[in-house]
């Protein structure tokens, strides 16, 4: 509705505004009777505009009122001055006031005024009864009608008689205008009033009320002060039948009985649900001397009395005396059991809760059974009085303590060991004490017959004995010697070679792996890199073991390493050596030995070169006379044809075959002086060829041959060799020409 109101103004005003001028001078805001009032003072507040025109009549302009920024009034005006007016302004219309003038398009604004509304109006005090029995509860109902939450309420419980605050309570409302607060009543209430106070926060500031008072509040009793009756009166002696009863008053309004509880000191002695008396009755003795309590407890209310009773004693308390309390086994035990005054008396001495005798005194020989505490009674008539207790202790003298460990596993260096000492016979409590090479490593003290068990870790072999003492007068008796055998596990484990890392070929070859420690026996293995499985294993008791190869050859190059161990080190972690690189090298004689033999395949090489080099050169010499001869058929030995076949295999003792060469060579120069040869010259014609015709001789030479006659057994035996190489060769003997 507003916004349609605002649309039409603007609207009628901008219409307005096409034919004439309008301008705000200036806007302010007035309050009356003033910015600050009291609570419930009537309030305006005024919105005063200057508006120029040149129109002869006002403008319609819009007027805003804000409060903390919220608009909640506007008017559409032609007045210089509008108006909000707040009746009986309460806190809550505190705040920042401003209002925003709009005309024809154009805006102004106040600055904004701070508003405060002081006080609170008194609150209004209501309670749901005005008469309440001790225990019940009274409920109080304040609350501020004319204001808002939050209100802040403070009410309290007064006393009228005694014009005490006997409570408080503050409570916030957040979303009413009111509290109810629920009041116990306690018995020492009798007449009470109940006043509250409203706070309001307005700002930074607290506005408080006045403090308004309830109607009067009557507390009714529901059960009256107990009262004490003791009987007898007057002196009470003990053996009499002493009565102490506690009695009180109910009223009408209450709705069950009190428990009544009668206290001795601390201790309940009586009581009563059920009634309005708690009796307690006893036949007076001493220990009934002292302060009665009669507490009366219902829900909320508690009301005490108390009385004191003193009881005559008959006869003084019993003594219970020993000549010793601590005592070995064996000695005498002596008890008397006496009364002050020494009147007439029935005397029993207890063990615990177990007769020992109906008479004054007590002796026997003492045993370990006896131990125990003891005390004595003593009656006349029906009086019974207990005397002190006596604290008897026999000790049983110790056997001698037993020391042992564990034996089925063996015990290793640095590793725990469990050693138990036990006397099997001796009072208790026992102190056992453990001596290691004669010193006291560690103490116990068992208050049972189990053995008393220390820790120690042994490192190397170690005597321990075990001291055991009780309350007897003996003393200290000690165990005999428990020797304990420490083994050691392997450690440091180092592989070494003799002499130097470089072997010689055919010299001795030793590996040495040794350990720093560890008790045997010990298990060696050498193994090469690489390998799983060791080449050389052996068991000592030794710290160190050897491998020796007595000659050592190439195949013994390589990475060596060992392990040890024994029955102390677990089987997966051995102990494993350093790593050790072994080079096996030739020795100087064989060294030379070798380099002999490649000079003299050299040599040999060599030589053969060259004279495989002079027999070819010589050969080529030899090839022109022999073209030169004759076609006439030769002779051999035996004045036979040889065969002129031209076959390659006929022709084949003239080729370059140095296997035959070289054979026939030699076969001449090993057998030179074993020929027996007989030399013939003959004269033989040669032709020279025609140098037209080749064929033809044009004149004749004399030619001179030597032939040598060998022995003829010698020449077969030659040729046959020959005809191994070539199976036609011809039989001849050699020829030499000289031209």
């Amino acid at each position: 509705m507003w916004l349609g109101v605002l649309l039409t103004l603007l609207f009628c005003s901008s219409l307005e505004g096409q034919e004439n001028s309008f301008t705000i001078n200036s806007i302010r805001m007035e309050s009356l009777p003033g910015w600050t009032v009291r609570n419930g003072q009537n309030l305006t507040l005024q919105c005063i505009v200057d508006i120029s025109t040149t129109s002869h009549v006002k403008p319609h302009h819009l007027v805003l009122f804000y409060k903390d920024d919220v608009m909640f009034y506007n008017v559409s005006s032609r007045e210089n001055t509008e108006s909000y007016f707040i009746p009986q302004a309460r806190v809550y219309d505190s705040g920042k006031y401003k209002c925003t003038v709009i005309l024809n398009n154009k805006e102004k604004t106040t600055p904004e005024y701070q508003v405060s509304v002081r006080g609170v109006p008194n609150p209004r005090v209501v309670l749901d009864k005005k008469e309440v029995i001790e225990g019940g509860v009274v409920t109080v109902n304040c609350s501020v009608e004319e204001e808002k939450a939050p209100i802040y309420f403070k009410i309290e419980k007064v006393s009228l008689e005694s014009k005490t605050i006997k409570q408080s309570r503050e409570k916030t409302s957040q979303n009413q205008n009111f509290v109810m607060v629920e009041f116990p009543i306690e018995e020492q209430d009798h007449i009470l009033i109940f006043r509250c106070q409203a706070m309001i926060l307005s700002g930074l500031q607290m506005e408080t009320s006045d403090l308004t008072r309830s109607d009067l509040v009557t507390v009714r009793s529901s059960f009256s002060i107990p009262k004490f009756h003791v009987s007898p009166t007057g002196m009470i002696t003990e053996g009499d039948q002493l009565h102490v009863k506690c009695t009180i008053q109910v009223t009408h309004l209450a709705q069950a009985f009190p428990e009544i509880i009668i206290q001795k000191d601390k201790a309940i002695v009586a009581h009563s649900r059920h009634g309005n008396e708690a009796v307690y009755s006893v036949m007076a003795a001493e220990e009934h001397n002292g302060n009665y309590t009669c507490k009366v407890e219902a829900s909320r209310i508690s009301k005490v009395s108390s009385i004191v009773v003193n009881i005559t004693e008959l006869f003084s308390k019993p003594k219970l005396e020993s000549s010793i309390t601590r005592l070995d086994e064996g000695e005498s035990l002596s008890l008397q059991c006496t009364i002050p005054g020494a009147p007439p008396a029935n005397f029993t001495i207890w063990k615990e809760n177990m007769t020992v005798t109906q008479t004054q005194n007590f002796t026997k020989v003492a045993s370990e059974w006896d131990s125990g505490t003891y005390m004595c009674t003593a009656a006349i008539g029906n009086v019974v009085k207990r005397s002190n207790k006596v604290q008897i202790t026999v000790c049983e003298m110790l056997s001698e303590p037993w020391i042992f460990h564990d034996s089925r596993s063996e015990v290793v260096k640095g590793r725990t060991i469990a050693i138990s000492c036990q006397s099997i016979n001796g009072s208790l409590p026992i102190s056992y004490h453990l001596l290691k090479a004669n010193k006291t490593l560690e103490s116990f003290q068992k208050s049972s017959s189990d053995p008393a068990v220390f820790k120690d870790k042994p490192t190397k072999d170690t005597e321990y004995q075990c001291i055991a003492e009780n309350c007897h007068s003996h003393g200290k008796i000690i165990s005999k010697v428990l020797r304990v055998k420490v083994i050691a596990p392997v450690e440091e484990v180092k592989l070494t070679i003799m002499l130097s890392e470089e072997v010689e070929s055919g010299k001795a070859f030793v590996l040495q792996c040794c350990v720093n420690e560890g008790s045997g026996p010990i298990t060696y293995r050498f193994y090469r890199e690489n390998e799983n499985k060791p080449f050389h294993e052996t068991t000592t008791n030794d710290t160190q073991a050897i491998w020796h190869k007595a000659e050592a050859s190439k195949e013994q190059e390589g990475q060596y390493y060992c392990t040890a161990s024994n029955r102390a080190n677990f089987a997966r972690s051995l102990p494993q050596s350093n790593k050790l690189t072994v080079k096996v090298f030739l020795a100087p004689w064989k060294k030379g030995l070798i380099a002999v033999v490649v000079i003299g395949v050299i040599i040999v090489t060599l030589l053969l070169g060259a004279r495989c080099y002079f027999l070819k050169k010589a050969k080529a010499k030899q090839m022109p006379v022999e073209m030169s001869r004759p076609a006439a058929p030769l002779l051999n030995s035996n004045n036979e044809k040889i065969s002129s076949d031209p076959s390659p295999e006929a022709n084949s003792h003239y080729g370059c075959n140095e296997d035959v060469g070289n054979h026939a060579v030699k076969s001449l120069d090993e057998n030179k002086e074993d020929l027996n040869l007989d030399v013939e010259y003959t004269e033989v014609e040669v032709s020279l060829p025609d140098p037209h015709r080749a064929p033809e001789i044009k004149g004749t030479e004399t030619v001179y041959s030597e032939i040598r006659k060998a022995d003829r057994d010698f020449m077969e035996n030659r040729c046959s060799i020959c005809a191994m190489s070539s199976s036609e060769r011809p039989r001849a003997s050699r020829t030499s020409a000289v031209f």
